[in-house]
């Protein structure tokens, strides 16, 4: 059954952090446009629980694999693997990654800077070249074409007192995306960043009930539409970007925040 548009019956779908939060989000979106989801994330038992829940909302083929985006060995192998069992992948979404905060930045040691980046940063670049070198080698096939997208930040655009290191991991994966859709343009491979603002994840998970709740009516406040933003909020721009609707999109970063940039001081 053709589900229009955004239709994304026989493609594959790949997210990085995906077993819950915004990765869950944006497979979220592609399953019920009929794609064949991969699911990677640390956790087997949230990786299990993803995929019997992707699969409730239409996406016919279902895999999973435990991935530690910061070991560059485990990425190639386990991004061969996956297109060994599914065949092929059509999009990916580098968006595993954690966030932390320092009392200051003349305070914020180099553990912390560096166990940041190399989740953050590096692991997108391991996830991101993965997916080049895939979608180079079916090009090279007479298959080209492909959708790459990356997990940004409204830190890349405002300054973020106390987490200087998450905006600059946030930044250089901007800046590698602009350079993935210039270089891979040519045999029609697109690369694309989503910039959410505040979304109600996974990273909320463990904090108490009256803080979370206090952190999401501030939030909400300083939103002209109002409220936080949702993990369904991603799935309609995922539904776009992974699919032949996007064809002629690329080297863009998509804010979704509902307004919150926009509004005036």
């Amino acid at each position: 059954m053709s589900r229009g548009l955004f239709d994304l019956t026989g493609k594959v779908v790949l997210a990085t952090g995906a077993n819950s939060g915004i990765g869950l989000g944006f497979l979220q979106g592609c399953a019920k446009q009929g794609a064949d989801v991969v699911v990677w994330g640390r956790r087997a038992g949230r990786n299990a629980k993803a995929l019997e829940h992707l699969r409730s909302l239409g996406a016919p083929r279902a895999f999973a694999q435990e991935v530690d985006v910061t070991d560059e060995h485990a990425v190639d192998a386990a991004f061969i693997e996956a297109v060994k069992t599914m065949g092929r992948v059509d999009c990916v979404f580098a968006n595993a990654g954690f966030s932390s905060r320092a009392s200051s930045f003349a305070e914020m040691t180099s553990q912390t800077y560096h166990e940041l980046i190399n989740a953050n940063q590096h692991g997108a670049f391991y996830t991101l070249r993965a997916a080049a070198r895939h979608m180079t080698d079916r090009a090279n096939a007479g298959d080209p074409g492909g959708s790459i997208v990356a997990c940004g930040s409204l830190s890349i655009f405002h300054g973020l007192p106390n987490m200087e290191h998450y905006a600059a991991a946030k930044g250089a994966v901007a800046a590698m995306i602009k350079g993935i859709a210039a270089e891979l343009g040519p045999i029609g491979v697109r690369a694309n960043m989503i910039a959410p603002g505040f979304i109600v994840s996974g990273m909320m998970e463990g904090a108490p009930e009256e803080m979370a709740e206090g952190v999401k009516k501030h939030f909400a406040a300083q939103t002209p539409m109002g409220r936080v933003g949702e993990i369904s909020d991603i799935e309609g721009p995922a539904a776009y970007l992974a699919s032949d609707a996007s064809a002629f999109h690329s080297g863009d970063i998509l804010v979704i925040d509902g307004a919150t940039s926009v509004r005036a001081p």
